[in-house]
């Protein structure tokens, strides 16, 4: 494994991840949801469970700390396309999805997959939008997801802003901001895309196949292209016009660029940063 680069500024420990976060507003108290670029912040010593325990430590016993986890072993939407035998033999054996054992979809990176593990966490029911959090209003946050529009009012997202929670951006890039699928869930703005999938779930203590309705946050729920031109990322035009409005704070942990944005200020901006350029109705 290898260790920290000549002339880098040393191994990234907890005392330093915890130090830098205070600096970017984090304290006490507070409901953070986190997306996290390990390799931006440097030779993190201990790896992940040192980034979770520097946030635990900067939010201490009555904040709370949240992910974006998903199903990485969630059928996919197309199965039923799939030759008969195929699709039939999904449909007989795949697991159900369990918050308790279903790993975290590898594509969100380490630290989901560490945090739903961790000793108190709790898991949204959601096999294919599921969050997890932990502390002090992980249960408020986590319960009852929304089965069909689970981005939308509701969701943990929608609570994390009711609740004057925080997304922070812990070296990964702006346009992994989950937080803009809820905006995209509530705007009212003309080409709005939908996806229908259906995914086995455990209804008590069965096997069932549920079929789930949702805003297509996979290939985007609009098309971005009138606003952002020349294949740029929607999520990431929205972030930097966000924080140019001046809501959010940017600073570094360890190497890592980092951001936090206020969720409820930033679900209202990307809001009507959607529908004032893809044509909404919002009234005036």
């Amino acid at each position: 494994m290898d260790g920290p680069a000549p002339g880098s500024a040393g191994p990234v420990t907890r005392s330093r991840i915890a130090r830098d976060l205070a600096a970017l507003g984090i304290g006490p108290g507070d409901t953070v949801m986190f997306h996290t670029r390990m390799s931006a912040i440097g030779y993190v010593a201990g790896g992940a469970p040192t980034v979770i325990a520097a946030l635990l430590d900067t939010v201490g016993p009555a904040g709370t700390l949240m992910v974006t986890c998903g199903w990485n072993d969630a059928p996919p939407y197309d199965f039923t396309d799939w030759p008969p035998d195929w699709r039939d033999a999904v449909r007989r054996e795949h697991p159900a999805f369990d918050p308790v054992v279903s790993e975290a979809d590898h594509a969100n990176g380490r630290l989901p997959e560490a945090l739903r593990r961790w000793p108190g966490a709790v898991r949204s029911r959601h096999p294919d939008v599921s969050f997890a959090a932990l502390g002090a209003a992980a249960d408020a946050l986590m319960a009852d997801h929304p089965w069909d529009d689970p981005h939308g009012p509701g969701s943990p997202l929608a609570r994390l802003a009711e609740r004057g929670g925080s997304v922070l951006l812990l070296g990964a890039p702006l346009d992994t901001l989950t937080l803009l699928h809820h905006a995209e869930a509530l705007a009212d703005a003309p080409g709005k895309r939908f996806v229908e999938y259906e995914q086995p779930v455990l209804a008590e203590g069965r096997r069932v196949w549920r079929r789930f309705r949702d805003i297509d946050s996979e290939n985007g729920a609009f098309d971005y292209t009138p606003a952002v031109p020349d294949g740029g990322e929607p999520f990431e035009a929205i972030a930097r016009d966000m924080l140019a409005a001046g809501i959010g704070r940017s600073g570094p942990v360890g190497a890592a660029e980092s951001h936090v944005f206020p969720a409820a200020p930033a679900v209202e901006f990307a809001v009507a940063w959607i529908e004032d350029r893809l044509g909404g109705t919002r009234p005036t």
